[in-house]
């Protein structure tokens, strides 16, 4: 039985001021993907790539661990972008060959006279054979569950991005020893620096 999942989210993050500019945080892309999860689960394979080794899920009867490879990169704006370019799930071999994700996300900052803030969007899209023990289950059902299971990954990750990505942006503006004139020299010469 084929089924298809889809989710998009939104968020907007208030930044508070500090020293140095969120655009020269945001030319990190490794920050984006640590304040997403928890560190111990992120492998870097590039400068640009990295596998998250998701928390193991439930669906229905089934325990399985989604591992993601993401391609992350930013424009010279701070615009974050995030695309999904693999993806496996273990646990289950006979889904783990008939699963597909689609995951595309962005992330920009959007400067005004009050406080910055941060702009982001999300879509992520699933496709995948479910095993014969479930073709007895009536699609909705199945379909109702997997949408439950996406929606609560948004959520998470969306929450830790309004917590994890302001205290570590806050906590690496506050130890950071450039002035932003130094910042703009060392951008100047070296536009991959930040």
């Amino acid at each position: 039985m084929q089924l298809n999942f889809a989710a998009s989210h939104s968020v907007v993050i208030a930044v508070p001021d500090a020293s140095v500019p969120i655009q020269h945080y945001l030319r990190q892309p490794q920050r984006l993907i640590y304040a997403l999860t928890d560190r111990s689960r992120v492998e870097r394979l590039t400068d640009e790539c990295f596998r998250l080794t998701m928390r193991p899920r439930e669906f229905m009867t089934l325990s399985f661990q989604p591992v993601v490879d993401l391609k992350v990169w930013t424009e010279p704006n701070g615009t974050v972008h995030l695309k999904s370019i693999g993806c496996e799930i273990r646990g289950i071999e006979y889904i783990n060959n008939r699963f597909n994700l689609t995951l595309n996300g962005k992330l920009y900052p959007i400067l005004s006279d009050g406080p910055t803030q941060l702009m982001g969007a999300g879509d992520v899209s699933v496709n995948v054979e479910l095993p014969p023990l479930f073709w007895m289950t009536p699609k909705s059902i199945l379909e109702a569950a997997g949408q439950s299971l996406l929606q609560g990954i948004f959520l998470t990750f969306k929450q830790r991005l309004g917590h994890q990505l302001v205290n570590d942006y806050l906590q690496w503006a506050g130890t950071s020893k450039l002035n932003t004139a130094d910042i703009a020299q060392r951008l100047s010469t070296n536009p991959s620096t930040y």
